[in-house]
């Protein structure tokens, strides 16, 4: 336990995009990703039936970590042939994002992608703008500006407008942004209002007095990262107390809930990634 907290502090050391070495605890819960594939390449918790935005989450920790060729291949594949699975811009935004990290640029996609216009869901937005990026194509200056419009005095974002500013929308709005090239006193705002979640644990919270959890946590690491900020060790010894044995990742102390959701979303953090992530 105490060389997987030293490994896991030492990645506090990444800044901005800059990956560290995709060795150690996120190599090995890459691993656990892998072996929790399907024979068709899609990935689901355990009695589920594969399901395309888990592949895309898993897909992304892949490639984050270095993971194995063949699994990066399989989910490729899989999501190749889930075009019509798409439900909202949300999972629009996802898939484009995960198959452009995968190296694929799907025209089919990015033509529908290309259509949104911001609205009352901020997080469409944020996620149609790292889903662009992700895909080589400029930042649609409309979208930044809504963006921008949408940050609350506090620095930070909600999923919708006029809702209650979270860390998890927040940390995305900063890496969407810092995609788009903002730097400066939004960035800095925002990263300040997001290390105000973060719990004498060590972990961060979704809300303002609720207990720490993997995910918030690891949204957080990667929100800091893309605002070119240290995000302390703390955060990773608080990831490594939820670590289990085959790789995988608690929610937090209390709940063990969809471990392949919750690892996914893990992995980037620990190899030091923020989005969009280059190609694989």
């Amino acid at each position: 336990m105490r060389a997987l907290v030293a490994a896991l502090a030492a990645a506090a050391l990444a800044l901005s995009g800059t990956s560290v070495a995709a060795s150690g605890p996120a190599a090995g819960s890459a691993a656990y990703l892998a072996a929790r594939q399907s024979a068709g390449g899609g990935f689901a918790e355990d009695g589920q039936a594969p399901d395309a935005s888990l592949t895309a989450w898993a897909a992304l920790a892949l490639v984050a970590a270095d993971g194995p060729p063949a699994a990066r291949a399989g989910a490729l594949e899989f999501l190749r042939g889930r075009g019509g699975d798409v439900r909202s811009d949300t999972d629009l935004a996802l898939r484009v994002t995960a198959l452009a990290a995968l190296g694929d640029r799907p025209a089919d996609l990015l033509a529908r992608l290309r259509r949104h216009r911001p609205g009352a869901l901020v997080n469409a937005t944020v996620w149609t703008l790292i889903a662009l990026r992700a895909a080589g194509e400029p930042a649609p200056q409309s979208f930044v500006e809504a963006l921008l419009g949408a940050q609350s005095r506090s620095g930070g974002w909600s999923w919708s407008r006029g809702g209650r500013p979270d860390s998890n929308d927040t940390a995305a709005a900063i890496q969407a942004l810092r995609a788009a090239g903002v730097t400066g006193a939004p960035i800095r705002r925002a990263a300040a209002f997001l290390r105000s979640f973060q719990n004498r644990d060590g972990g961060f919270a979704l809300a303002k007095g609720r207990d720490s959890d993997a995910q918030s946590t690891a949204w957080a690491i990667q929100g800091l990262i893309a605002a070119g900020q240290r995000p302390g060790a703390a955060a990773f010894r608080y990831l490594s107390r939820l670590r289990r044995p085959d790789g995988s990742y608690r929610y937090s102390a209390r709940y063990a809930t969809t471990p392949v959701w919750v690892t996914a979303q893990v992995v980037p953090a620990l190899a030091g990634r923020s989005f969009p992530l280059g190609r694989a």
